[in-house]
């Protein structure tokens, strides 16, 4: 079934059958596993389906790519052996030495990394912009400038960018927007329909929603820039395994239940961190008092379960509270059905030290799980003591 005969359908209903085409030989329900590297061809390149070889294509990742193409309201999806693999060929498609990248000064540890260490040896340059504000974006724009790069909600601080009117900005300065949608999902968030470009998965986080899988994902809503992205996508070879693709659609089928769970308990935890002694401020775009919760409001269908919190007594008092957690495990990465906890700065935003994007020592990050929300409580209250 193509991913358009599942355009009028809802959001729910996309995610549990875009994509899943019932098996035309047995009717099995679930796409298989084609655990498989090469196709018989009938006669020279008589292909079956257009399968040759599975880095090109394979059944399994193409499920969940129309899956993935269909939920973000994009005409190609595209899926890959890490989050980082997808953004590598994002930037190798769309950029080439000479060129200028805008970045936010808040992001996820391993894109700056992958602009300040890998990209930039390549003769790439970036400049960082606060992206919640679209004159500090203008003001970071240069002639060369070839793409918009925006998180958000962003991580670890939490930041809102309004992403209508920076598609305006980029469109005007004739550069792409990328949007990392890792942080809504989209259930809560869809980029392309205002605006954006491209947008950027990890499909480790939300969409797996299981802790058990990594993967990375690109769409866009240009066929033209989705072909070349495809291109690429061969030519580097940092393809999306069938396994892995099968437990991603697997998890997509649930997403919608598990969003729901997960922000209606971090509206709960944020409200019970506003009103501890031991925090000095919470980070949250669901509480009003938040700079980007109007905007928030507007492009989100909810708020999400990621929380970051500031705990009075600086770095030391904020690392023994990730210590003391219990119920809250002690980990990097989000998006799982158990709740995690992190120090930012020590751990998945290590990278950015002594950067523009640096985050501040008393960070703490959560990653509100689906467990009963007054566990959840319980649990930090007795860590924060």
């Amino acid at each position: 079934m193509s991913h358009d005969s599942h355009e009028h359908q809802s959001f729910e209903t996309r995610a549990i059958h875009a994509g899943n085409t019932a098996d035309p030989l047995t009717g099995a329900v679930v796409p298989p596993i084609y655990q498989v590297s090469t196709y018989k061809q009938d006669g020279v390149g008589g292909l079956r389906g257009g399968y040759e070889y599975s880095r090109s294509a394979n059944p399994t990742r193409t499920a969940l790519e129309e899956n993935l193409a269909a939920l973000e309201g994009g005409v190609r999806g595209l899926a890959f052996a890490s989050g980082l693999a997808a953004e590598d060929c994002l930037l190798r498609t769309l950029l080439a030495p000479g060129d200028h990248v805008v970045i936010p000064n808040d992001a996820y540890g391993g894109t700056f990394r992958l602009f300040a260490k890998v990209v930039s040896r390549w003769g790439v340059e970036w400049s960082v912009a606060d992206t919640s504000d679209p004159d500090s974006v203008r003001a970071a724009i240069t002639p060369k400038t070839k793409a918009i790069w925006v998180e958000t909600p962003s991580n670890p601080l939490l930041g809102i960018t309004d992403i209508a009117v920076v598609a305006d900005v980029a469109r005007s300065a004739g550069a792409k927007l990328v949007v990392d949608n890792t942080f809504a999902s989209p259930y809560l968030q869809q980029p392309l329909a205002l605006g954006a470009d491209v947008v950027v998965h990890s499909l480790t986080k939300y969409m797996g929603g299981h802790s058990d899988v990594v993967g990375g994902a690109l769409v866009t809503a240009d066929a033209a820039l989705g072909e070349e992205l495809a291109y690429h996508q061969n030519a580097m070879g940092a393809v999306a395994g069938p396994f892995d693709s099968w437990i991603v659609l697997r998890g997509i089928k649930t997403l919608a239940v598990r969003m729901d769970r997960h922000a209606e308990n971090a509206a709960k935890v944020a409200e019970l961190l506003t009103r501890h002694p031991k925090v000095h401020r919470v980070l949250y775009p669901g509480l009003a008092d938040h700079p980007g919760h109007e905007v928030a409001a507007k492009q989100m269908r909810n708020f999400g379960g990621m929380i970051s919190f500031r705990v009075t007594g600086g770095e030391e008092a904020a690392v023994e509270v990730c210590n003391r957690a219990k119920l809250f495990t002690l980990g990097e990465s989000l998006g799982g059905v158990e709740s995690l906890i992190e120090h930012p700065g020590r751990m998945t935003h290590a990278s950015v030290a002594g950067s523009l994007l640096e985050v501040p020592g008393d960070l703490v990050r959560l990653s509100v799980g689906i467990e009963n929300v007054d566990d959840l409580l319980a649990d930090l209250t007795q860590a924060l003591g």
